[in-house]
This record gives structure tokens, sequence and C-alpha cells, in this order.
């Protein structure tokens, strides 16, 4: 269904429990791309009549259409808006983002699904206050109710997200390596390829601010990376941040490469598996990396994301492959790459 109504900005369709709509928030409000934010159980109901799948966030453009999918939204208002791109200007460098953007969305999401629906003591309290934003202002009794409603729904889904018991030790471990690989680097260097943040930072951002709602997370989390806690609360809104990619004579963060380690040890080695699961009609993805395991369902979506970084992988040019294929293959991301 279309809807006939024109708006004269964008209406993002979002919550702040959401680690994609506050990813996509972050992206407009950097952009200074003009938009309302819409975070009602209503506005959503409207908004999900007018896509196929429906999950947050949901974009309403300005000509009344509707999509959503943070990745290619972001490359979306790309092509519809100039200035302060969030993509890297070096070619090398859009793709190393790419490629931890899809780490952070796919991979790190765990690890937040895991601290937020994974410990039964905070569980209770933190659909309460799910629910909280949901239906803001709509009394206690009623938020306590439908707190619970949702709290037993997203516990049900731990087993098929993957977020079991027994893949705890994997899924915190991604967590610790993400936090790791940031804090030492984001006092110097807030971003990754410059000082302006790119899609792969703000990815990372949109699975990590939630680290400083969720009540599993908050005190391991600051304890472990309290200045990257920190980042979160600017990355929120860098409206008035000014910026550049790197120079010639600048290298990217540190963080990068601790991130494609990530990639290479854990990430690309469950693409893989799950790609394998899907071609032969398997029920189960099991990985073994950094002395942990992780045994799950597989999915398609994620079987797209490792077609799409080998498409980008294989559209890049001879320079850049020269530049990267060392990088690649130094990280252990290079074989995953080549079909």
């Amino acid at each position: 269904m279309m809807n006939q109504h024109r708006h004269s900005r964008y209406q993002l369709y979002a919550h702040i429990g959401s680690p994609y709509s506050m990813k996509m928030r972050a992206v407009l409000r950097y952009r200074r791309i003009p938009h309302v934010v819409r975070d009602r159980l209503t506005d959503w109901a409207k908004a999900f009549q007018n896509v196929k799948v429906p999950v947050m966030p949901v974009l309403e453009y300005p000509d009344g259409s509707f999509q959503n999918d943070s990745t290619p939204l972001i490359l979306d208002l790309e092509r519809r808006h100039s200035g302060r791109s969030v993509i890297p200007d070096r070619e090398t460098d859009a793709f190393l983002a790419a490629l931890i953007e899809d780490l952070a969305d796919e991979w790190l999401s765990k690890s937040m699904y895991t601290y937020r629906w994974a410990f039964p003591e905070h569980t209770l309290w933190t659909g309460r206050l799910i629910a909280f934003d949901q239906l803001f202002g709509g009394g206690r009794v009623e938020i306590e109710r439908a707190g619970h409603d949702f709290e037993t729904r997203q516990v049900e889904r731990n087993q098929l997200v993957g977020c079991t018991e027994a893949n705890r030790p994997m899924l915190m471990h991604i967590a610790d390596r993400v936090l790791g690989a940031l804090e030492p680097n984001i006092p110097a260097q807030p971003f990754l390829f410059g000082s302006r943040p790119s899609n792969a930072d703000f990815a990372l951002f949109g699975q990590l601010c939630q680290f400083t709602l969720d009540l599993a997370a908050i005190a391991p989390c600051q304890e472990k990376a309290p200045y990257t806690m920190r980042w979160c609360h600017h990355v929120h809104d860098l409206s008035g941040y000014e910026g550049a990619w790197r120079t010639d004579v600048e290298s990217v963060s540190p963080a990068v490469g601790a991130l494609l380690d990530l990639a290479g040890d854990a990430y690309f080695p469950f693409l893989l598996a799950n790609s394998e699961a899907l071609e032969a009609g398997s029920e189960r993805v099991r990985i073994e990396a950094n002395g942990f395991a992780y045994e799950g369902a597989p999915f398609k979506y994620q079987g797209r994301c490792l077609d799409a970084l080998r498409r980008q992988y294989a559209d890049l040019s001879e320079g850049a492959l020269r530049q990267l294929n060392p990088v690649l293959e130094n990280h252990g991301c290079l074989a995953a790459l080549r079909v």
C-alpha cells in the first residue's frame, strides 16, 4: 500500500532500543538531512504496512515511498544527497568500511542480543523499559503488561538467534574483541578512516549504544571501555561535527586491523559455514574460533551478506586490489572473498 501523503522531509520510524534505528538516526543527523523521528507503536503500524519485512527502522521518503534495511538505505541516501558522505572517498577504505559495517550489523549484533535477552536476572526490566519507550506516557500498568509480553517473545527467540547458554562465551568474546579494538584508539582517533565518521563507525555505534542502555551490559562495558561508551553519546548527534577523510600520509585507525582480525578469525568462518549449510539444506551451522564455539540455525539474509561482500570485492579496481589483498590476506579475510 502506497501512502499518498507527501512530506517535505524524511520520516524515520525508529526506536531507541533498535541498533539499526540509532544507526540511521545518527547518519541522518550527521548528514544534516531534514527528518523527523516517529517512535510510537501506532507510527510503526503504519510504516510496517508499507514494507515487505516489518523490521525497524523504516524510512518514509518525502515522496511517500517507504524502505527499510539500514545498509541499502545509507547507500540510497548517498545517491540522493551530496555533502557529508559517510562512504570513505578512497576505494580501499570504502571496501574495508563496508566489511566492518557488515561485521557490526550481523556479528556484533549477536552480542548485543545476548546482553539484552540472555541474562534472566535482567530481562524483566529490559522488557519493561522497552515497553516504556513504545508506550511513552501510557501508564505503569499498561507498560508493565506490555513489557512482560515483549520480554516473553524476545527471550523465546534466543534459540533462533543463536544466543544460547552454550554460545554465550563466544558471543561475549565478540563484544570484548570489539571493545578491545576501539578503546585504546578512540581517545586519539575517534573514527576509523580519518577525522570524520564512516558507515562502519555508525554501524558499530548502532550496536554499542545499546550497551549503554541494557542492564546486563552497562556495568561490564563501562568498566572495560569507558571511552568507547562515552563515544557513543557523541555519535548520537554529530550534526555540528566537522572532519575529513585521512590523507595520504595518515593511516587508518589501528582499530581497523583488530576488527579485521575478528572478521578473519570468526565472522568469515561463520559466513562460510552459513553459506554451506544453506546450500546443503542443513539446519545447523557450527564453527570454532579463538577457543570458543558457536552453533545455530543458518540464515538466508547472512548468506546474502556474504554474496554482497564478494560482489563488492569483485568490483574493485586492479589498483585497489593490489593495495587491499595483502591487508586482507594478513588478517585472514581474503580467501572467503575470492569465489
